[in-house]
């Protein structure tokens, strides 16, 4: 699923992505929208992975929503 899709659908799939990453508050979904980069920053400060990590969740996320 694109950038765009994930955006536009962001209200539905938020409840998906905070089952996923529990430990990421509901000020963070709040603030993304839909941003997979931010999303990806907040990843990787909260769990402490690398970028690369964080960057992979969020697409892999994004993936299985098809």
């Amino acid at each position: 699923m694109n950038k765009d899709i994930i955006a536009g659908k962001w209200t539905q799939i938020k409840g998906k992505a905070k089952a996923k990453w529990g430990d990421l508050t509901d000020d963070v979904f709040d603030v993304a929208e839909g941003n997979s980069e931010y999303l990806a920053g907040k990843l990787q400060e909260r769990y402490g992975w690398e970028r690369d990590r964080a960057e992979k969740e969020v697409r892999e996320f994004g993936e299985t929503l098809n």
